[in-house]
């Protein structure tokens, strides 16, 4: 099948037949009306992570986001979480402009309909010009419409657009952990979003994004420009047992050697979920900060806190749309536009009874590693586009899966595990990519 094909008549053996067990169709990457697909059966059926409770800790507080196109705003009422479509039921105009605040009330800027904050209309403009047909406050045709399904994880919010939705916690199983490690590091086990976000827009299609995020055989490579030049200034102008500046702390890493990131080992889960790293990551070496080994002692007593910082993964990626740095505090959220254009926010969280400086470490890390002025993002950012030009090329119309194929073993959260340059992460999130795209909604 050539790039470009229409699959929107297709059945859905065909797609199936765009995965085998060690490649994929170059066309999964390309096709318009693949992507198009994918925003139906993938973004617009399963959990999509939509924003996390700090960010509307009050009754009132509101912030608008999307899914698979469609825009839709978190709001608290009377201390419950409503995510509602954000459009009004008159003529379709957004109800909420984008962004954050509170209000008492959502109000249409272009008739001037009146919703409650659970959606509920409360005012019609001359309602008695209804009177002869269906429509009004008796009618629920006449609300904002509810999300189907919500589902929160120590603060972190998904939805579902679909009427039915995986069971949330089995669908969750495995990264699960991961949020634990990330929320447990705070003293008072909680987090908080500050600031505001980093957008960062990648000419790409999306899953060359995700795949990326734990692909552990380009770092060494890719990043030579900005990590590599961070080692060689440490090398120049630092002693070996010279204390380095954060930023070239942060950045070092990112070129350690392949047998480094082999031993980081990856771990995959049912629906496309991972983590890569373990009891090492990139993140394991940073400098102690000591008054926050007191906070965590005091909170946790010395073993269970140093059992918490003992796990240091890499990245976890929660398929499809939402990636986390526990050691680091820092989510990147995915947000397909195109097929070969992709949204990537990035949020910073605090610590909820940390020093500032380990928020401060965080904002320096994503400044150098996520914003859309950064050091190491535009290497990634490079192979991108490349990747995203090469596969229109015609030439092999299949992508290499096929690194220690087979090596794979049962790990103890109902996954696999695998050495860390496995391409077992590819092929796990291609298996979840085919269910979605095969099943009936």
């Amino acid at each position: 099948m050539a790039a470009g094909t229409d699959l929107g008549d297709l059945k859905m053996s065909t797609v199936a037949g765009l995965v085998e067990a060690d490649r994929v169709h170059r066309s999964v990457y390309t096709d318009p009306a693949i992507f198009e697909r994918e925003m139906a059966q993938i973004f617009g059926a399963t959990w999509i992570y939509v924003g996390h409770e700090s960010q509307i800790p009050n009754d009132g507080d509101y912030v608008t986001t999307s899914v698979a196109g469609q825009p839709l705003v978190l709001v608290r009422d009377k201390g419950a979480l409503q995510l509602l479509y954000n459009r009004c039921a008159h003529r379709g105009a957004q109800v909420v402009p984008d962004g954050a605040g509170n209000a008492p009330l959502f109000r249409c800027a272009y008739h001037g309909w009146i919703f409650q904050r659970d959606g509920t209309v409360r005012t019609i403009p001359l309602e008695d010009g209804y009177r002869n047909s269906c429509f009004g406050r008796d009618n629920p045709d006449s609300n904002m419409k509810a999300v189907a399904n919500v589902g929160v994880y120590r603060g972190f919010v998904f939805a579902c657009l679909a009427e039915k939705a995986p069971p949330f916690a089995e669908w969750l199983r495995g990264v699960d952990s991961s949020i634990d490690n990330m929320a447990d590091r705070s003293p008072e086990g909680e987090l908080e979003i500050t600031g505001g976000v980093l957008r960062y827009m990648h000419r790409c299609n999306w899953k060359l994004f995700v795949e990326n995020l734990n692909d552990l055989m380009h770092p060494m490579v890719t990043h030579m420009s900005s990590s590599g030049t961070a080692r060689t200034v440490a090398k120049r102008h630092f002693g070996k047992d010279e204390k380095l500046p954060p930023a070239i702390e942060i950045l070092g890493p990112f070129t350690s050697n392949y047998e480094f990131f082999e031993d980081m080992g990856v771990q995959v889960f049912p629906h496309g979920h991972s983590y890569s790293g373990g009891t090492s990551s990139i993140h394991s070496r940073y400098s102690e900060i000591d008054e926050y080994n007191e906070a965590m002692d005091a909170a946790y007593g010395a073993e269970r806190a140093r059992a918490i910082f003992s796990v240091n993964r890499h990245n976890t990626i929660i398929y499809p749309s939402l990636t986390l740095k526990g050691p680091i505090q820092t989510i990147r959220v995915i947000k397909p536009l195109a097929v070969d254009r992709t949204l990537v926010e990035s949020w910073t969280f605090r610590l909820k009874g940390a020093p500032d400086a380990l928020l401060e470490r965080s904002i320096l890390y994503c400044n150098l590693i996520n914003s859309s002025a950064n050091l190491v993002g535009p290497d990634d950012h490079e192979a991108y586009q490349r990747l995203q030009a090469g596969l229109l090329a015609q030439g092999s119309d299949w992508v290499s899966m096929h690194r220690h194929l087979g090596e794979e073993e049962p790990n103890e959260d109902g996954g696999w595990s695998a050495n860390g340059t496995s391409d077992l992460v590819f092929r796990n999130q291609y298996r979840a990519w085919t269910d979605y795209m095969e099943r009936s909604l």
